[in-house]
């Protein structure tokens, strides 16, 4: 009789969770799905569901000039967040892993920091901090506050990497007489690159679409994608920026498919 109800039980909770689970998915999917489906809408605003389907709205992508203006003041923000990140995370990471000592417990808290700060209130503080110094707001810091909330990603995933390290190829190598340098640049990176690979894309998707640091470290000759985006949907819904979304996430999910190849990125963000 016990073993009928323990099973019961199993059984209840299997349903209950793969319940919730599905309602996440839609809540999360639903919302793109919908975008997706307006933006071949043949009208003349945004409307679901569309009253007739058209490639109008994205053929009208290419006289856009101020998104691609827009588009490619973020590629380069977010290029060279991107590389930033990579150098200082992994330099980080190389530093706080092995380690556990207190002062590297430290650096790993601050390192993550960032995650935990809102975003607004990070971009705000980052605004005053610029001011205190005399540095006025420029694409120069703009690439440095989107590097501060760009480098956890990188240093939690080549973390993560580093600790699947076996520690005896690194005494093997020093046996051997190799430098530490040496050691680094055909040993431990070749081995990590998946995990630096995986947290240079997020960051870099991060970089890209951040909007909250934009916002007050950009100055009015820098236009950004995102509030180029969300300007223009606030001020005239127009049914082009529905075309642009539906460009975003389907790139979106086409190099989520080729890091998940790669790297295996969903196993890493769960590491």
């Amino acid at each position: 009789m016990s073993g009928r109800k323990s099973t019961l039980e199993a059984f209840s909770f299997e349903l209950v969770m793969t319940v919730i689970a599905i309602i996440a998915l839609i809540l999360i999917i639903a919302p793109s799905l919908v975008v997706l489906i307006v933006s071949f809408t043949s009208g003349f605003s945004l409307r679901f569901p569309p009253p007739g389907y058209s490639l109008r709205w994205y053929a009208e992508l290419w006289n856009a000039w101020q998104l691609h203006f827009a588009a490619k003041n973020s590629l380069i923000v977010a290029l060279w967040a991107t590389g930033l990140s990579v150098v200082l995370g992994v330099a980080a990471a190389l530093a706080i892993s092995r380690s556990r000592a207190l002062s590297a417990r430290l650096l790993d808290s601050l390192f993550m920091s960032p995650l935990v700060l809102p975003a607004l209130a990070f971009g705000l503080a980052a605004l005053m901090l610029f001011s205190l110094v005399g540095l006025p707001v420029s694409p120069l810091t703009l690439v440095f506050g989107h590097t501060v909330v760009c480098v956890p990603y990188v240093v939690r995933n080549t973390v993560a990497a580093l600790a699947q390290l076996e520690p005896t190829l690194l005494e093997s190598s020093a046996v051997l007489g190799a430098s530490r340098l040496y050691t680094f640049r055909r040993i431990v990176l070749p081995l990590i690159r998946p995990g630096v690979i995986a947290g240079a894309f997020i960051a870099f998707m991060s970089s890209f679409d951040n909007v909250p640091v934009s916002l007050f470290l950009r100055d009015a000759a820098t236009d950004m994608l995102p509030i180029r985006m969300w300007q223009d949907l606030e001020g005239k819904l127009d049914v082009t920026i529905a075309a642009l979304s539906g460009v975003l996430i389907i790139a979106t999910v086409a190099l989520v498919a080729v890091m998940e190849r790669i790297t295996g990125l969903s196993r890493r963000l769960t590491s």
